[in-house]
């Protein structure tokens, strides 16, 4: 992997709290807060600041802006909701660009898992757990909330463990 595996460990605690409440949020209302994605933001803005060289950092800032120009233009055609296109721009930073095929990936997998589980929870008992979550009424729509944030979770985990 190309992110350094310093860097992953280092963003892991302050990024797996915010990932697991996008998810939750998005799960429960369809809805990920501008709150949580300010906070992703923000750590990186902090943190990466202490952990990146600074062309690098520099690099992975122009990464965001590129990642919410293409969100606000697949917003506007529909596409994606504002705050999927918002948590992926944040999300962007935390990313090494040689990793874009690997991320890719992960992506894919944890899109159909999680579409699969969420799609078979709401048709089982263990959808009491939770019966007022909005995203089990809500037609076609997913919560991508659940994939986005496992998403950034899983490659931080997998960059901690093996990134350069």
């Amino acid at each position: 992997m190309a992110v350094s595996a310093f860097a992953a460990f280092w963003f892991l605690p302050f990024v797996l709290p915010i990932c697991f409440y996008v998810a939750f949020t998005d799960l429960r209302e369809m809805r990920i807060t501008n709150q949580a994605v300010i906070l992703l933001a923000a750590v990186f803005v902090i943190v990466g600041l202490f952990l990146l060289p600074l062309p690098t950092y520099g690099l992975r800032l122009l990464q965001m802006g590129a990642v919410l120009v293409i969100g606000i233009i697949l917003n506007a055609a529909g596409v994606v909701g504002a705050g999927d296109a918002k948590f992926a721009a944040a999300a962007a930073p935390y990313i090494a660009i040689g990793d874009l095929r690997l991320l890719l990936a992960i992506f894919a997998a944890n899109l159909l898992a999680a579409f699969a589980t969420h799609r078979l929870v709401k048709y089982t008992p263990l959808r009491r757990v939770a019966p007022d979550w909005k995203s089990w009424s809500t037609g076609w729509k997913f919560p991508m909330g659940l994939s986005l944030g496992g998403t950034l979770a899983i490659y931080l985990l997998l960059g901690a463990q093996f990134g350069a």
